[in-house]
């Protein structure tokens, strides 16, 4: 599930590190429990950054999903008919690491 919120638009301003949307728990629970393999989004964060708890994250990590954060060009995505990949680079003993992401549209 890729998430497009739109605020990829700020990437590379300082407005992309204030106020950006998230996700809430009971988001990643419905993800989680309808089958979501991997949810990304585009914006700085997945879970709101003022309270420090990271709901989302728990929720989907502690079930084996994947989290993608900072995507961009989401809305150049069909809604449906392409492959999304998130390659990761070769590191290890990281809590978070930069993946190259990339979709294939179908024809």
């Amino acid at each position: 599930m890729l998430i497009n919120t739109g605020w990829s638009r700020y990437f590379g301003t300082d407005q992309y590190f204030e106020g950006h949307p998230f996700l809430t728990e009971s988001a990643a629970c419905y993800l989680r429990d309808n089958g979501a393999a991997l949810v990304g989004i585009d914006s700085l964060n997945i879970d709101d950054i003022t309270d420090g708890k990271r709901p989302v994250h728990t929720t989907l990590l502690r079930s084996n999903i994947p989290i993608v954060e900072h995507l961009t060009n989401l809305h150049s995505l069909p809604n449906q008919g392409f492959r999304f990949f998130a390659v990761p680079a070769k590191i290890q003993k990281f809590g978070t690491f930069p993946v190259r992401a990339f979709a294939i549209i179908d024809h």
